[in-house]
């Protein structure tokens, strides 16, 4: 298991959760179903607005998972900052990870001078950290 991902959604992903620090940010890269090939980025709003915790707002997450399914897409890449700790699922992310397909890219923007990023596979409770293949970079 690897996640291969392009520089640009590495880098629209690390934008997106320096812009909303301190708060955790969130979103998902979606591709062509089947595929494990992440393509369109989308950025969504944490409903909690929280640096400790994210939760997809459910307005929004229902419009985005109904856009992927009329394209043909899935969620490839879920994906959220940890604000104060590593880049490693919390008991929570664990509990909430309901996309087995999916890579779980965690982003850690305590440290203003590094940003770490991490990819996980979560399925049944169990995490499974992956390599990252950043192409283009």
């Amino acid at each position: 298991m690897v996640l291969r991902i392009s520089a640009d959604l590495v880098d629209q992903m690390i934008g997106h959760a320096r812009a909303d620090h301190p708060d955790e940010a969130c979103g998902v890269i979606a591709g062509p179903e089947g595929s494990d090939h992440p393509v369109r980025f989308i950025p969504m709003i944490n409903a909690e607005r929280s640096p400790t915790f994210y939760r997809f707002d459910s307005g929004e997450q229902l419009r985005v998972w109904r856009a992927m399914e009329a394209a043909d897409e899935e969620a490839v890449v879920v994906y959220h900052s940890h604000t104060a700790t590593e880049a490693y699922p919390s008991r929570t992310d664990i509990s909430y990870a309901a996309e087995p397909q999916a890579h779980y890219v965690l982003i850690s923007t305590r440290d203003p001078e590094h940003t770490e990023l991490r990819s996980f596979r979560i399925i049944d409770g169990q995490v499974t950290e992956e390599p990252v293949e950043i192409d283009g970079g």
